[in-house]
């Protein structure tokens, strides 16, 4: 049963943290949406409204939202050890 939560990554292409969260996810076989808000101005409001800020990245898991590569955050939220 694949239960996996819904993964939202806001992100800039040049931004070494976004890149970071990407890869981590990736290698844990989590799937994700990568939403490039240097491109895409409708998705950095959105992501302006559901984390109250403009840093990238910005990871919204199941609306629950992790600023930055946080990492336990990131692990605690995804049920990972």
């Amino acid at each position: 049963m694949n239960n996996q939560p819904r993964v939202i990554v806001f992100s800039t292409p040049n931004c070494p943290y976004c890149n970071m969260a990407k890869r981590y996810l990736r290698e844990r076989g989590i799937r994700f949406r990568d939403v490039d808000v240097s491109r895409d101005h409708a998705a950095a409001r959105d992501m302006v409204r559901r984390s109250g800020q403009q840093g990238v990245p910005v990871i919204d898991i199941d609306g629950k939202i992790v600023i930055g590569f946080d990492r336990a955050k990131i692990n605690q939220l995804l049920g990972l050890k």
